[in-house]
């Protein structure tokens, strides 16, 4: 399949592009590089800069690759960012993909699979989400998301694209090649290891007072290379209409176990402390997968914590500076 991946620059569209490549796809990678890195893609992909809002320039990378399905993955993902500056959000995970939907309808693509969140669901109602949880978002950043949601289907509704709608918890861990290097860093594993390689003096625990084993919260850890298994196996099912999917290992790891994951893989022990909790942290928020699993068979391979954080930790060993 040729396949097109907007944001394919990034961290986790790198790593879904290095799975479609291994599975015999074709790859074009379209990015405005301004949060991904041009030695993250590739080399056996192409490479178009382009902003998303362009639908002149997507309309025609579209045509001149033949492409026959996309994976929308550009967009911003900083949740407090989003409530300091909601507009930018809106306009560039809402409104700027419109232009990629409207270049697919010129150029005749009808496959879609868009990278959403789990923060559409908003403040968890039950301690394990199913795809049925009411959809509240907390902030923009969600509400961005789920907008974006509801434009797909009204685009399938009219215009007959199809698309898959893959909500996130807690992307992690690295392939060989590939890992993450945001900036800034906002994800627990990262950090701790950046403490660990002494790129950072400590690691803060925003709350230990929660009603939870350790007192810490609860997240959800999937392990990005089954992340990117699950993209290419929902775009490869999507003949029989749009489909919508949690993706996240099924497990609850707190604070403190990913510390202490990262401290018995590093073998460093570095520096914790301890602050008050930070406003909208939900205790516990952890994936039910039960619908991709029983409906496209989708297993992930790579569910322990510690095997996650072995493979950030040998890529960030590797690749101290990032991409850089």
């Amino acid at each position: 399949m040729k396949i097109l991946i907007t944001g394919g620059a990034g961290y986790i569209g790198s790593i879904v592009s290095e799975v479609c490549l291994a599975e015999g796809d074709q790859v074009t990678v379209y990015d405005n590089l301004s949060t991904g890195h041009r030695l993250a893609v590739h080399p056996d992909a192409g490479l178009v800069v382009g902003d998303v809002g362009d639908q002149e320039l997507l309309t025609a990378t579209l045509r001149d690759n033949a492409i026959e399905a996309v994976i929308h993955m550009a967009g911003f993902i900083e949740a407090g960012e989003s409530m300091k500056d909601p507009g930018k959000y809106f306009r560039n995970n809402s409104c700027r993909p419109i232009s990629l939907l409207d270049a697919m309808v010129e150029a005749g693509v009808e496959r879609l699979l868009f990278s959403s969140t789990a923060a559409i669901y908003g403040d968890p109602e039950t301690d394990i989400l199913a795809e049925e949880h009411p959809q509240n978002p907390t902030n923009a950043y969600g509400e961005s998301k789920l907008i974006f949601e509801r434009i797909l289907d009204w685009y399938e509704r009219i215009h007959g694209i199809r698309h898959a709608a893959l909500r996130y918890f807690n992307a992690a861990g690295a392939s060989a090649e590939r890992g993450e290097d945001h900036h800034p860093e906002s994800h627990l594993i990262p950090l701790v290891l950046q403490a660990a390689l002494g790129k950072r003096p400590y690691v803060e625990i925003y709350g230990t007072d929660y009603p939870t084993g350790d007192g810490t919260c609860v997240r959800d850890y999937i392990d990005v290379r089954d992340l990117a298994d699950a993209h290419l196996l929902a775009l490869r099912n999507l003949d029989g209409g749009s489909i919508h999917y949690n993706l996240g290992n099924g497990q609850g790891y707190s604070v403190r176990e990913v510390i202490d994951a990262a401290r018995e893989v590093t073998g460093i022990d570095f520096e914790v402390r301890e602050t008050g909790r930070r406003q909208g942290d939900p205790v516990v928020l952890v994936a039910s997968s039960a619908r991709i699993m029983d409906e496209l068979g989708w297993q992930p391979k790579n569910t322990s914590l510690k095997e996650i954080v072995e493979s950030a930790w040998r890529w960030h060993q590797n690749n101290p500076q990032g991409y850089r």
